[in-house]
């Protein structure tokens, strides 16, 4: 998504909001100037340039990749430090997922995790990103009974979370709910084919969409895309099924175990950096082995503890 950012006709640049950016862009500002005055900065475009930070990823960058052939990439991150990290990094968007219940609150499946235990993850991950665009899950039982549930749920979410957009499971019976929160100023990304919320109705960890069952998957993304859905993540779909998926809406689609011909990618970010242990899903590319490198550096540090390494001299007063 190399020209993420840019502007062209078609797409105004963005400006700079009308009412004020809040705390953490006022100490940016004030940072910047005293960079640029009291301690030797340089002046001049190219040295205010180099310290003017990415523009913020937008729903409508998400779409320019789409029509320009690009790709982004989603990680989940649910604090400070992964949302900081990953920002920096260059990751476009960043999920709070209710994946929360089984890698933050230890529970078996993301059924029980609700949505005051969110919004706070939601809360440190908007407040540390700069550039990524941040969409908070609605966890299971949310927003399932009405439209109107769906609504309160999603602007709690904006408001108290801090979030930029949401994500519901669920094909096109959910359409009208898509539509609610739309009109309703939430931008939503629908999430179809294996919806973990629904591991009971599904009779578990199923890949969705096989043979005949792929046109029900074209349907549903049609569905949720006209209704209004910025994007359509798709998990645990044939590669070929979802590439129809993609060819058949004009909004971005986002795989998870769904083959290449997606515009986006997302893993659960513990996944993808080797700090869970256990048998990975298929899907899963490990980039890193943070579980071994935590638990050296912990037994590392009980054995100098213990032996009265530490703290050394140079680590005391």
């Amino acid at each position: 998504m190399a020209s993420s950012n840019s502007s062209d006709s078609s797409t105004p640049a963005e400006l700079a909001a009308p009412y004020g950016s809040g705390p953490a862009a006022a100490s940016a500002a004030a940072s910047s100037a005293t960079s640029a005055g009291g301690t030797g900065g340089t002046a001049g475009g190219g040295a205010e340039a180099a310290r003017k930070p990415a523009a913020r990823i937008r729903t409508h960058h998400l779409q320019a990749a789409k029509v320009n052939g690009e790709r982004f990439a989603m990680l989940t991150a649910y604090d400070q430090y992964s949302a900081e990290i990953f920002d920096q990094a260059g990751i476009e968007v960043l999920l709070v997922g209710d994946s929360a219940s089984n890698n933050v609150f230890g529970n078996e499946t993301s059924l029980p995790v609700t949505v005051d235990e969110l919004l706070p993850l939601c809360r440190a991950v908007a407040r540390s990103a700069r550039r990524a665009l941040v969409i908070a899950d609605l966890p299971f039982g949310s927003y399932e009974v009405s439209a109107q549930q769906a609504v309160a749920t999603g602007v709690r979410f904006l408001k108290e979370g801090l979030a930029h957009a949401v994500k519901i499971e669920g094909g096109k019976f959910y359409a009208e709910t898509v539509r609610a929160m739309v009109q309703a100023g939430i931008p939503v990304m629908a999430h179809i084919g294996f919806t973990p919320q629904s591991e009971h109705s599904l009779g578990g960890y199923r890949v969705q969409g096989r043979g005949d069952d792929a046109q029900r998957l074209i349907d549903d993304a049609v569905a949720l895309a006209d209704a209004g859905a910025f994007s359509v993540l798709m998990e645990m779909v044939p590669a070929a099924t979802a590439a129809a998926v993609d060819a058949a809406v004009d909004v971005p689609t986002v795989g998870i175990g769904a083959g290449s011909g997606t515009t986006g990618q997302v893993l659960v970010w513990q996944d993808m950096a080797g700090l869970r242990g256990g048998k990975m899903a298929k899907f899963v590319k490990q980039y890193a082995d943070l579980r071994t490198s935590l638990s050296d550096a912990a037994k590392a540090y009980g054995d100098e503890v213990r032996s009265g390494q530490f703290p050394g001299p140079e680590h005391s007063f």
